[in-house]
């Protein structure tokens, strides 16, 4: 009997079983889509920590810790919350689609439960009714998961493969994972159906009755705001949407939940865009258009320079090394302006080293082969020596949090010589200055406000760094007492201005040629960054926009399941307004001003959380509100808003259509259990 019953309920009822199939497709798609990239994480991550060797890191991956570990190893248990949360915010959001196709019959299991249908039979048969509908949906939606993960690793894949030094990730698939994604969905759609079952359950047959299944208020309501907009019709269907509150709460929810989501993407990856573009791009655009590191060599071991001076195209080449030293500084050696502003009583000890009289700050060292040191000495006015440093004398205002508007004053007086000591390891870093025998004291050849025309950025962290550039002949003799150089020697190239992409494929390929066999070298040149940049945004925002459609078509099935399968629940409520005087014309107005609050209210919201949020990222980012507001993503945002606008309307489109064909006389004479 059971089985015949909900056969034919389900015929006569497909828009709220298609909903509800439409909530178990979409969930498990995602929690087959989370699983298994969460999986393919985890196996590159287990492949990478073996790779490196690091066994702590490695056990933690299998959730086995050791006593001697006291790192927190977060990876594996995060995403385990992340899982236990989406299957928790799937629950939230798509058991509504069951209790509206549950809720619709509370008539008629009240008359089913007073001929002796028992609360566990009625339980039962709404379960094995949700278990048939959301049988092959489920597995449809694993295995189009298990499809979206492979496509969505190859996306990653191929955005990633310019990336230097990281491995290549291979898609892999336990058949555990597809038992436990099976699992999760079974248990998250079975708790959204058996929330609702259970409360239908234990209702009393006269309860269940009396229930007309028309959709009344508790309460009178008010919409004031539709009201002044629209008139009648808006007070109407204010009223409307307010009584179908719980129905369409997993329309609101995701609705609300995938435009802010889509809102928030889009403007963190603008601001992004705008800073890199500013910070990095264009500032260094005329700074470098090739670069090569050279692995695992000193600059005096790297005589090649010449011969890249040599090369067709290349206008300009800087062969430098980077080390670290302590530069010693006493209360008398800073200048005017910046004993002034406080000296180095801003500091708390992070940077600065206090030693008796002296402080010692972070003394970054550039190396430049003695050519381009020449040809630098040259450009700022100093003389051509190789004997001594030349120094950056800048340091900004580090009261002044705005980081990307410093204010510069000079650093330290002039003076004939700098001392410099070792940055770690040595006698140098543990003993007292007075007590340093390993110094070196070389003398200045000019302070200077300008650097090299070098790819690299100057105390943009620790604020207090004295900045020495040297030849490479007096690092050689210095090398020793100040602590050694870095391992690898960088080459900037310069080409002519308005050089193509071609023309520096063409240049690097030259310049990795020349080097080959020699020496081991990684190269990059400046618009294929760009461009590499521009593709892993575009991917990045490809992948995340996404989930905002998949988050935003739970909303939309929820949509369609209201729309369509509540016309019979409110025929009473056509028919009281046809009743005094309201016209079809008027009817379809209401329909229009529900879809349109139903898109409206979630827009608002996730519109005053867009706005919130980039405000406090712009004041964050001390950037012009003016530069974001000329590129903010109001296309994008305004293309998703419309989208799900014009879907809602043609649900609601649909909907209109199919009450304007009823005959609500003939309906409201009709009782039966439909």
């Amino acid at each position: 009997m059971w089985r015949e019953y909900s056969s034919g309920y389900l015929k006569n009822n497909r828009s709220a079983a298609v909903s509800v199939m439409t909530a178990a497709f979409i969930s498990s798609l995602l929690l087959s889509l989370l699983s298994c990239q969460f999986y393919n994480m985890w196996k590159y991550e287990v492949e990478r920590l073996r790779a490196e060797g690091d066994q702590y890191a490695l056990m933690a991956m299998y959730l086995v810790r050791d006593a001697n570990d006291e790192a927190p190893r977060l990876v594996f248990p995060l995403f385990l919350l992340i899982m236990g949360l989406a299957s928790f915010s799937l629950i939230v959001i798509i058991h509504n689609a069951f209790a509206v196709s549950m809720q619709a019959r509370i008539h008629q299991f009240g008359i089913l439960s007073s001929i002796g249908a028992t609360p566990r039979q009625i339980r039962t048969c709404l379960l094995q009714e949700a278990a048939y509908l959301c049988a092959a949906p489920i597995l449809l939606g694993t295995l189009l998961g298990i499809a979206g993960s492979m496509g969505l690793l190859a996306l990653l894949e191929m955005l990633a493969q310019e990336m230097e030094g990281r491995r290549a990730s291979v898609f892999g698939y336990h058949p555990l994972i597809l038992l436990f994604t099976l699992l999760i969905t079974a248990i998250t759609i079975g708790i959204s159906a058996w929330i609702p079952a259970r409360k239908l359950s234990v209702m009393t047959p006269l309860e269940a009755i009396r229930n007309t299944r028309e959709l009344e208020p508790r309460r009178k309501c008010n919409s004031p705001l539709l009201s002044l907009i629209f008139g009648v019709e808006g007070e109407l269907a204010g009223n409307a949407l307010r009584v179908q509150r719980k129905a369409l709460r997993t329309a609101s929810v995701s609705l609300l939940l995938s435009m802010t989501a889509f809102a928030l993407m889009q403007c963190f990856f603008t601001l992004s865009e705008i800073s890199t573009r500013e910070t990095y791009f264009e500032k260094y655009q005329d700074a470098w258009d090739i670069m090569v590191t050279v692995k695992d060599t000193g600059i005096g071991s790297f005589g090649e320079a010449e011969k890249l001076r040599q090369i067709p195209g290349v206008d300009d080449v800087i062969v430098y090394q980077k080390a670290q030293a302590k530069s010693l500084l006493s209360e008398e050696n800073l200048s005017g302006e910046m004993r002034a502003n406080g000296g180095f009583f801003h500091d708390s000890g992070k940077y600065v080293e206090r030693d008796g009289e002296f402080f010692r700050v972070s003394a970054p060292i550039v190396v430049m082969d003695d050519a381009s040191f020449l040809a630098y000495c040259e450009a700022i006015g100093a003389l051509q020596r190789t004997d001594g440093a030349v120094i950056r004398n800048l340091i900004c205002d580090v009261t002044n949090p705005d980081f990307r508007h410093p204010q510069y004053m000079p650093y330290i007086k002039e003076a004939g010589t700098t001392r410099l000591v070792a940055r770690t390891g040595g006698v140098a870093a543990e003993m007292s200055v007075s007590d340093c025998a390993e110094t070196a004291e070389i003398p200045v050849i000019a302070y200077t406000e300008e650097v090299p025309v070098l790819r690299e950025e100057y105390a943009t962290i620790d604020k207090y760094e004295l900045v020495h550039f040297v030849p490479a002949s007096l690092w050689k003799e210095i090398e020793r007492r100040t602590g050694g150089a870095k391992e690898d020697t960088f080459i900037r190239i310069l080409c002519r201005e308005g050089v193509s992409l071609e023309e520096l494929d063409t240049i690097q390929g030259e310049i990795e040629k020349s080097l080959a066999g020699a020496y081991t070298t990684e190269s990059e040149n400046r618009i294929r960054e760009y461009e590499t940049n521009d593709e892993k945004i575009q991917g990045m925002l490809l992948v995340l926009g996404t989930f905002c459609v998949l988050l935003a078509l739970i909303g939309l099935g929820n949509v369609f399941s209201n729309a369509l399968g509540f016309v019979r629940q409110r025929k009473r409520e056509f028919a009281r307004y046809l009743s005094v005087g309201m016209t079809p014309g008027e009817l379809r107005k209401m329909f229009c001003i529900e879809a349109f609050a139903l898109v409206a209210r979630p827009m608002l919201w996730a519109s005053g959380v867009a706005v919130l949020a980039v405000g406090a990222m712009l004041k964050a980012s001390y950037m012009n509100p003016a530069e974001f507001l000329a590129e903010a993503p109001f296309v994008p945002i305004g293309a998703f808003v419309l989208s799900v606008g014009g879907t809602v309307a043609l649900a609601y489109y649909l909907s209109w259509r199919r009450m304007r064909g009823m005959d609500l006389a003939e309906v409201l004479r009709d009782d039966t259990m439909m």
